[in-house]
């Protein structure tokens, strides 16, 4: 199988990054210059209209957004490694409503915060109420998490997963965006045991 993985360092590639390095998949990575457009050529836009990394091409075939290739890599990857739940598992369901709850539920109240108080955005977007009704949102979802963590270690049970690194990497992102955990202490420790993994520090490396 031959896989390519385009990315850029310090971006929404990241998770993937840390996901191929925590299953040791052996693929060819294409690092792409965001400054310079690289994603928006039209070579690139070929294999990803949206003209974004991560994208993953699998025997020609592209892919693209982070949580589908997160969650192919876990079904094609995860399951013999004991890092994903087979098909047949009813953990499986549990996995798949985690890691989509966390880049939709929980992502869409960071993108809403990010577009309120970001840098990145121009002055005339940012608003202040609409970064309290996310703040106030994320909390209440932050104790969802912290409920989930005080029965069990990880996210699955007491057993690390794919599911943990997908959930944390969006938590972690949160905390970069001001989406603080120190009010969740179980949320902020399973969080620091996943950055202490080398697969994290792999991704956030490159």
């Amino acid at each position: 199988m031959s896989i390519v993985f385009y990315h850029a360092p310090f971006s929404s590639a990241s998770p993937v990054a840390s996901t191929l390095a925590e299953l040791g998949v052996p693929h060819e990575r294409v690092t792409l210059d965001l400054k310079a457009g690289q994603t928006r050529r039209p070579e690139f836009l070929a294999l990803n209209p949206n003209g974004k990394v991560p994208t993953l091409v699998v025997d020609g075939t592209p892919m693209f957004e982070a949580l589908a290739i997160m969650l192919w890599l876990g079904e094609r990857h995860g399951v013999e490694r004991g890092l994903w739940p087979a098909a047949s598992s009813p953990a499986r369901l549990e996995a798949m409503s985690w890691c989509t709850w966390a880049y939709v539920t929980y992502g869409s109240q960071l993108g809403l915060l990010a577009y309120a108080t970001s840098d990145r955005f121009a002055a005339e977007v940012h608003n202040p109420a609409q970064a309290a009704l996310a703040r106030q949102e994320l909390g209440r979802l932050l104790g969802i998490l912290e409920a989930r963590l005080t029965r069990q270690q990880h996210l699955l049970g007491e057993t690390y997963t794919l599911v943990d690194l997908v959930v944390a990497s969006v938590i972690g992102y949160g905390v970069m965006v001001g989406a603080v955990v120190d009010a969740h202490p179980r949320v902020k420790a399973w969080l620091e045991r996943f950055q202490s993994r080398d697969s994290y520090k792999a991704g956030m490396g490159g």
